[in-house]
């Protein structure tokens, strides 16, 4: 049995190693148990997959949530964020019944959805980023004009 644990550790390291997200380091833990039980007791098998259950499922409720907390804190924001909450020029009509629409702004033009169905903005107007779906800004109408800054619009292409 010390060979399939050995054999299902080595697994289990390699999908981790393939894969980002933390998916079989929990089972490579647990294997690493029961190879360690197996070289200790080699005849106790049940115990070996006991051991390799238990300690799968606690290192699973232990370590995942502290895991997930270290990953969310490393993600890496885009530059596209620093679009939300700017005010941009609609280059092309928004109509999310149409699926058409683009925002001009920071010398880039943008595909463009309203926050609100059945809202249609025309060329021309100013509208305010709220968020990103995808490679869309979500917009709604701006407020004033005066909230535009220059580099912002910088003109239409």
């Amino acid at each position: 049995m010390q060979i399939v644990w050995l054999a299902a550790l080595v697994f289990f390291l390699i999908v981790e190693g393939a894969t980002v997200g933390l998916y079989s380091i929990w089972f490579a833990i647990g294997s690493l148990g029961a190879l360690i039980v197996a070289c200790i007791a080699p005849e106790l098998y049940i115990v070996q997959v006991l051991f390799f259950l238990l300690l799968t499922c606690a290192s699973l409720l232990g370590l995942r949530p502290f895991a997930e907390r270290v990953l969310k804190a490393k993600k890496v924001g885009t530059n596209a964020d620093m679009n939300i909450g700017q005010i941009g020029k609609v280059v092309e009509a928004i109509s999310n019944e149409d699926a058409k629409g683009a925002v001009y702004i920071f010398g880039k033009t943008w595909t463009a959805r309203s926050s609100s169905d059945g809202v249609k903005i025309q060329a021309g107007e100013l509208v305010k980023v709220l968020s990103i779906s995808g490679v869309k800004l979500i917009v709604e109408p701006a407020a004033a004009p005066a909230e535009a800054p220059a580099a912002a619009l910088g003109g239409t292409r």
